[in-house]
């Protein structure tokens, strides 16, 4: 199997700190705003990026994790045999009234962003949502849209898109398998 590395941490550093400039630039002047990655992944991303926004912002952007293993609409699908690993979502804030930037690591299908919203809605009542994903490849099959995108990657359909982050995987890189 050939492997492409199509962003490398240099790269990753990159879009994160445009992204922060991005999502500056688009919430109204006083606006509450948080950050909430989706796990695992997502919630390394998130906490990367909270920490950029609130050094740019001179204030405590909150930053929390989701956990959306119960809400995935493939759970009780007969030909799936796996148990799930049920994690915790850990949001250590009142997300109501505040501007929620959601991040996931890739945006391929949005079932996850689709699932992610629905947890988000079972805990309060935010202002807004708004995705914030680093790679984002075709093959959607809900109608959502990421509200800040870091890389468009052109996969094939029989591909997949692989995020590695130093603090999961030891490195810091994206490949397309």
């Amino acid at each position: 199997m050939t492997m492409k590395v199509i962003l490398d941490s240099e790269k990753i550093s990159n879009i994160l700190r445009n992204l922060t400039v991005e999502i500056i630039s688009k919430i109204p002047s006083g606006q509450e705003i948080a950050v909430i990655g989706i796990r695992s992944r997502g919630e390394v991303l998130a906490q990367r990026l909270a920490a950029m926004l609130s050094k740019k912002l001179k204030k405590d952007i909150p930053c929390g994790t989701l956990d959306i293993t119960l809400y995935r609409d493939d759970l009780n699908m007969p030909q799936n045999s796996f148990q799930p690993n049920v994690r915790t979502t850990e949001i250590g804030f009142d997300i109501d009234h505040k501007i929620i930037i959601l991040v996931d690591d890739v945006l391929h299908t949005g079932r996850s962003a689709r699932a992610a919203m629905d947890a988000l809605i079972d805990l309060g009542r935010p202002q807004a949502i708004r995705l914030a994903v680093l790679v984002e490849r075709d093959g959607r099959e809900f109608p959502i849209q990421a509200d800040y995108v870091g890389y468009k990657a052109d996969a094939e359909p029989e591909e997949m898109v692989h995020v590695n982050l130093v603090e999961s995987d030891g490195k810091d890189e994206v490949v397309i398998k």
